[in-house]
């Protein structure tokens, strides 16, 4: 009687074992059939081959053979591609609290000081904490009011340089100047410095354009498993030749803006006089440290450069290119400002038409044409799973 008693509850034993079993294989066969699409994949590489300098215009062409969201390795890291108005508002709308993160590298972590900047650290509090800087100290329309001379001041001069080229008949390298414009409002913006060979702050900018194409590069090294702790392309040491730059000029400003401070010279106030002031404040949840402030400024330096003036250069190509609406743009201006003065900030509420062109070169030339997010939970993004810790682009480029 013991035998069969000790026999039946192995068999109830083995019938619960093999249907747990078979319930995990279940859903774990339901869950990967219910996995983006995917192209054919090369060990160690992954997808890297279908992949071409233009890497938006490249998974533009993927998304048409694989459907609106599909999924690539780029080397050993999982990616997934959104490429349509109901990918990209699951993504960054439906299921915003899941991708809140950005992705991160070496590189970041290096120019960063350990993602101690806004751009590239994990949400949470001191994310919380850098955004409300952000948008209540930094860019809230006091201080943007209190800037608004530096701003024209720089176009005027860009103004005159282009007139008098005009006139002399002479050849503009476009390109250069407009990057000139925008490195030089920034860079008075945040530390009240114009680039100069004295002080070092031309330095700064290129510093800044060198960051900013490092930060843009591909790096072996965060995607092939096996080359994780090698520097096979040298960012390694670029970056730290970058940072190490960028800390010696920061730290002379910095001290420059604090003896000043305190000989109470009255001087213009800038991004970096704020943080300087919100770092002494002892009512802070949060304190910031030195690396907190080059951290912030590189960021406000990098995202406000090379974007603006690319933007810029894009917009004129296309007005180039289509000469009947440059012409409707300057009737418009003509109308509303005249021909005795320049156009003010205050203006560009009047003028809808330009308006309307900067939107649209914006739909055709997006400044970030990726936007890169982390998935840091399970979800379902157009009726596929999505995995935790997986690296999620919205195609800007291709929803424009």
């Amino acid at each position: 009687m013991l035998d069969f008693q000790v026999g039946y509850f192995t068999l109830i034993l083995i019938c619960l074992i093999s249907s747990i079993l078979v319930s995990n294989l279940y859903k774990s066969f339901r869950v990967k059939s219910r996995l983006p699409p995917t192209p054919f994949c090369l060990p160690i590489i992954g997808h890297l081959y279908l992949l071409t300098p233009s890497i938006h215009q490249a998974l533009d062409k993927l998304s048409k053979r694989h459907g609106p969201v599909f999924r690539l390795y780029v080397g050993s890291t999982p990616c997934v591609v959104a490429s349509t108005p109901d990918s990209a508002k699951a993504i960054l709308k439906t299921n915003e609290n899941v991708f809140l993160d950005r992705p991160q590298n070496s590189v970041q972590n290096y120019l960063s000081y350990g993602y101690k900047g806004l751009a590239f650290t994990r949400y949470g509090s001191y994310w919380k904490f850098l955004k409300k800087i952000m948008m209540s100290e930094l860019l809230n329309g006091k201080t943007l009011d209190l800037l608004s001379p530096v701003r024209q001041d720089e176009i005027n001069q860009f103004i005159k340089y282009i007139s008098q080229k005009a006139k002399d008949g002479s050849f503009v390298e476009l390109e250069s100047e407009l990057m000139k414009l925008s490195s030089n409002s920034i860079l008075r913006m945040c530390m009240s410095k114009r680039p100069s060979e004295d002080d070092g702050s031309t330095d700064i900018t290129k510093i800044v354009s060198e960051a900013a194409e490092l930060l843009g590069k591909f790096n072996i090294s965060d995607h092939i498993w096996f080359c994780k702790n090698l520097d096979l392309q040298g960012f390694g040491k670029r970056s730290e030749d970058i940072r190490r730059r960028f800390d010696t000029l920061m730290e002379t400003i910095i001290t420059d803006h604090e003896v000043a401070r305190k000989q109470k010279k009255r001087e213009a106030k800038d991004l970096l006089k704020i943080l300087l002031h919100i770092s002494e404040d002892e009512n802070m949840d949060t304190k910031l440290s030195q690396e907190n402030i080059k951290a912030f400024v590189l960021d406000i330096l990098i995202a406000g450069t090379d974007t603006s003036a690319i933007t810029i250069e894009w917009a004129l190509a296309e007005l180039i290119n289509h000469p009947n609406i440059m012409k409707k743009a300057v009737e418009e201006i003509d109308q509303v400002i005249g021909k005795n003065r320049l156009i003010q900030e205050s203006d560009i509420p009047n003028l809808p038409f330009l308006q309307a062109i900067v939107k649209e070169s914006l739909r055709l030339h997006p400044t970030i044409p990726l936007i890169p997010r982390s998935s840091t939970q399970d979800c379902t993004v157009g009726g596929y799973h999505i995995p935790a810790n997986t690296t999620t682009l919205v195609n800007v480029w291709s929803l424009g």
